[in-house]
């Protein structure tokens, strides 16, 4: 996993609370046992006409004006529904390193930081600001400090987030669940040679 400290990045926009698992990578592209390939089934039924590969221009996400991005901001209770891991992988694979809302389900969640996306909880009327600022402004550009706690834009917006401790050392250092395990693998190494010792005997 790779390291989260400093992003500078565009920001786009989905606009619509309660964005469930299923909506974020539909079951049929969950086939895939590799964490790659997803982002382009991100959002499929809203990115894409039915059945087609041809782009909505409808969904807002789809502009011109957004491609590229590396920073979601979106409304509450995003990432709702099924614990499926693939969410954040579709995510991340399409190029998101951090997601912004007023809320996130739990289980969504915890898996961001397991997989090296940021997800940052601010105010709705925070979050409604960034909405305003990213629709005025194309090319709106925020950067965000992990280890400051900061949000940042050009145009002078600030937002501070909390996020807890562990979590935040975990992907600050890239450490996923493996690695934080293999931190400690001198002391596994000990452990299982004392017990075959002791077994010995």
């Amino acid at each position: 996993m790779e390291p989260f400290k400093k992003l500078d990045g565009l920001v786009t926009i989905l606009d619509l609370p309660n964005v469930d698992t299923d909506q974020i990578i539909p079951k049929q592209f969950l086939k895939r046992i590799e964490r790659t390939g997803f982002g382009p089934f991100l959002f499929y039924d809203w990115r894409f006409f039915d059945g087609s590969s041809s782009l909505n221009p409808d969904f807002e996400m789809n502009a011109k004006r957004y491609e590229g991005a590396k920073i979601l901001v979106t409304r509450a209770n995003f990432g709702c529904g099924s614990s499926r891991e693939h969410a954040p992988w579709a995510l991340l694979d399409y190029g998101f390193s951090a997601i912004i809302a007023p809320s996130f389900a739990d289980i969504f969640y915890n898996n961001c930081f397991k997989n090296g996306i940021l997800p940052i909880t601010l105010k709705t009327e925070d979050v409604e600001t960034l909405f305003c600022a990213v629709r005025e402004m194309e090319g709106f550009r925020l950067s965000v400090d992990l280890e400051t706690q900061k949000v940042q834009a050009s145009n002078g917006l600030c937002f501070s987030f909390d996020v807890d401790a562990h979590r935040k050392h975990c992907l600050f250092n890239g450490l996923d669940d493996i690695s934080l395990t293999l931190v400690h693998v001198d002391k596994i190494q000990r452990y299982e040679e004392r017990k075959i010792l002791a077994g010995r005997h």
